[in-house]
């Protein structure tokens, strides 16, 4: 195996490669070092197989989407990742290979609902839930503490002690660490109860990162459009959120709500499918289209998408143009399959 850390800064991208079939893949990668991954690729004769993003990224632009672009390497997150385009969702202990190397997939959510961490035998890359001497933030983007209490002791701390560790983020000179050392010597989960840890993460009083708003939103959506204004995490926040049963309930009443899905077209007829008689606006083409929804700016309207992200920006939108009954479907689509509750496609 060829494994190699990129960037040599705070953002962390690894490299992974056979030696054998010379297949690559890249983790974390980030835009503005797309031509130096493309250079190493080229220099060490390796093809680049797929590009994982451990988690939906608040600090920088991914290049995932990019790099799909330019080389037709797959794009895999986990399942509850929100960004479109993603050509493989993976889930809890599946298996990724990249020419004779096995990757397994573990979930781990409490960064973001769509944390994953992925182990190889002697090393397990943790994204940023579990970091050297640290942890990841918890505070936005769907941020959970106790989740990712139970995702660093009961997956992360499992493995071998020995197990090299390699985050996503590293903000002191580290280049990586071992499960044993973590678990003895991490100061926010040693010797720490479960609830501890929860009040020690929503007390931090952490700044925001930087452009936050230029950065996440467009992770979530893999949108590059100066013309849509994404709405501020306080906006985002004011977004009423309905349960997939509430939804449901809904659409038995006499005057049921317009469903709006943003999504693309093709997830719409795709695996998830969609809700009957839901309204398809992609969220790229809904402040030009805004005017056809005219006709429902007095009636209940519901955002719907894949994970209830990219829907609840575009209900934050129509609030923003004057529509004053909007709601959105809590968990997307995923959740909506996941309840059982019924689809067409």
């Amino acid at each position: 195996m060829i494994f190699r850390e990129l960037n040599h800064g705070k953002c962390k991208t690894y490299l992974i490669a056979c030696k054998n079939t010379r297949k690559a893949v890249l983790v974390d990668p980030i835009r503005e070092k797309v031509d130096r991954y493309l250079s190493f690729l080229a220099y060490h004769g390796l093809k680049l197989e797929d590009v994982i993003d451990t988690h939906s990224h608040a600090d920088h632009r991914t290049a995932t989407f990019e790099l799909n672009d330019l080389t037709g390497c797959s794009v895999i997150m986990h399942r509850q990742a929100p960004a479109p385009h993603v050509d493989i969702h993976v889930e809890d202990g599946e298996t990724v290979t990249v020419g004779d190397i096995a990757i397994k997939i573990l979930h781990t959510p409490g960064h973001t609902p769509d944390g994953i961490s992925l182990f190889l035998k002697d090393r397990v890359l943790t994204g940023d839930t579990l970091l050297i001497r640290g942890t990841g933030r918890c505070d936005f983007a769907g941020g959970d503490p106790g989740a990712e209490f139970d995702s660093i002791t009961q997956k992360l701390f499992d493995l071998p002690d020995e197990t090299l560790v390699f985050p996503a983020h590293d903000y002191r000179g580290n280049t990586h660490s071992t499960i044993g050392e973590e678990k003895r010597l991490n100061p926010r989960v040693s010797g720490r109860a479960r609830q501890d840890y929860i009040d020690l993460m929503n007390n931090l009083g952490l700044p925001l990162p930087e452009k936050i708003q230029e950065v996440l939103q467009p992770n979530q959506s893999a949108l590059e459009d100066d013309r849509i204004a994404f709405p501020t995490l306080a906006e985002l926040n004011q977004v009423r959120q309905l349960t997939p049963e509430e939804v449901q309930g809904l659409l038995t009443i006499s005057s049921p709500p317009l469903l709006l899905d943003v999504r693309e077209p093709e997830e719409y007829t795709g695996e998830l499918g969609h809700i009957a008689g839901s309204m398809l606006i992609p969220l790229k083409n809904l402040p030009a289209r805004a005017g056809e929804l005219e006709t429902y700016k007095d009636r209940h309207i519901v955002a719907i998408c894949r994970a209830g992200v990219r829907s609840t920006t575009a209900a934050a939108i129509l609030t923003g143009l004057g529509f004053e009954q909007i709601t959105n479907l809590k968990g997307g689509m995923v959740e909506w399959n996941d309840r059982g509750l019924p689809v067409k496609h």
